[in-house]
Order: structure tokens, then C-alpha cells, then sequence
């Protein structure tokens, strides 16, 4: 397995809000998550960067190797993150109302287990084909699910950005988990929105399928988004299941 990511800035924004990192736990298991952090001047990156470290210091110090634990797992820390980004609000009235989104692996030797709050995705390309395994916790995304609005619709909505879901909230979270299976030679790709908004999912899973090295890929993938606009910081996280873990 091998693990490579990358954020930049885009082309419109002064600062970059995204934030993602690797962490491993004390039974050799790897974690990997992105988040996109949205809030005032300097509060969306402070979302999260709480949101990844603090998910990262737990796994670090945990000993969880079987799918069943880490989805306990994952809605016990994420609600404990929400936690302390809603009471860091609190404590700088600057920062109040600041957010952030999670999309965030466990990878469990065959299997990995996804938990996700916002609109970041993940997507599995497999056999030839690219899946997304992640549900927007958006307005778009609901108005599109009730038949409201088309996919062409949804693509270009006004409140595109508005999220039913987000981490930093008062009170209880709702984190979504899922179990999947992963064959050898299968990519799991996490992304903010500033990839999907710019790049269609065949320009994605060509560039993922391309002959290129992961890092190279990874990189086409931002370059991608920039050439298409860049106008949302855009972060890519790109596992490839094959040989030894490699992060």
C-alpha cells in the first residue's frame, strides 16, 4: 500500500483551509484523513487542523485492527472532536461558527473503513470503474435526492456551498460509517470539493488510471482542478493497495 497527498491553495483564495494527514497506530493500522474547514478569517483552517490532529493523536496512542472497532471508534472520537472545535469557537468570539468537513480512512489490512460528516468524498476505482462511496452532506446534494433539481442543476446551484452537516457543531454529531472491501491494485481516493467541483469523474479516474507514479498522479489531479479554475482550495489523499504499506 501506498499513501501519497497534497493541498494547494487554487487560484481565488488567499488561504488555504484544507488540511490532510497520515497517522499510524500502535497495532501498525494507518489512518488517513482530509478536511476542509470553512469559518471567518483564520477560523476554517483552525477547524481543520483540530479536526486531523486531533483525530491523529487518537488513533496514535489506539490499538485498533478489526473494522468493527475502528467504526466505534470513529463516532466516539469525531463527536469528541466536534466537541473542543465548538468550544474553541466559543472561547475566541472571532472563531465562533467555524466548521470543518471529515472524510477519514482506517485501512484494515483487506479492509478500510470510511466515516465522513460534510461534503469531502471518497471514491473507490476499482476494475476499470470509478465509485463514489461517500453521500454529500449538502443542500444540493438533498434537493437532487427528492428530484427537486437535476444533476445539471446541481452543478451549477447557487448554494452549492451550504452544508446540512458539518463538524463544530452544538451537541450531538452524525457521523456517517461504512465497511468496505479493497482488492489488490484498487485506488481509494479522499478529495475536497475543490477537486469534484473542477474535474468531471472520467478526467478523475483517467488521471488515476494513467501510467504515472502515485505522487505524479496526485499532483495531476490539483494541476487539474487549477487548470480548470481553481476556485476552491483542493486537496488530494491517493491509497493504492499494492505491495507493503508505504506512506
Amino acid at each position: 500500500m501506498e499513501i501519497q497527498f497534497q493541498s494547494d491553495i487554487g487560484k481565488r483564495r488567499n488561504m488555504n483551509q484544507d488540511y490532510a494527514n497520515v497517522f499510524t497506530n500502535q497495532a501498525g493500522m494507518y489512518l488517513a484523513i482530509l478536511a476542509d474547514g470553512m469559518g471567518g478569517h483564520l477560523a476554517g483552517d483552525v477547524a481543520s487542523k483540530m479536526a486531523v490532529d486531533g483525530l491523529g493523536a487518537a488513533w496514535s496512542t489506539s490499538t485498533i485492527a478489526q473494522p468493527d472497532e475502528a467504526a466505534q471508534w470513529f463516532l466516539a472520537e469525531i463527536q469528541k472532536v466536534n466537541e473542543a472545535i465548538y468550544q474553541e469557537g466559543i472561547a475566541h468570539p472571532e472563531m465562533q461558527g467555524m466548521g470543518t468537513t471529515i472524510v477519514s480512512t482506517a485501512l484494515l489490512d483487506e479492509k478500510f473503513v470510511l466515516a465522513h460528516v460534510g461534503d469531502s468524498r471518497a471514491y473507490l476505482i476499482q476494475n476499470n470503474q470509478l465509485k463514489q462511496l461517500t453521500d454529500d452532506h449538502s443542500l444540493v446534494n438533498e434537493l437532487l435526492k427528492s428530484g427537486e433539481i437535476t444533476e445539471e442543476m446541481a452543478a451549477i446551484h447557487p448554494q452549492k456551498n451550504v452544508l446540512t452537516r458539518s463538524v463544530g457543531i452544538a451537541g450531538v454529531i452524525k457521523t456517517d460509517v461504512s465497511e468496505h472491501q479493497c482488492l489488490q491494485n484498487d485506488y481509494l481516493l479522499l478529495c475536497s470539493d475543490g477537486l469534484t467541483n473542477m474535474v468531471s469523474e472520467e478526467n478523475i479516474l483517467a488521471i488515476v488510471e494513467s501510467d504515472k507514479t502515485l505522487e505524479a498522479k496526485t499532483k495531476q489531479l490539483i494541476n487539474a482542478a487549477n487548470d480548470a479554475g481553481g476556485a476552491d482550495n483542493i486537496t488530494v489523499l491517493l491509497i493504492h493497495f499494492e505491495g507493503e504499506a508505504r506512506p
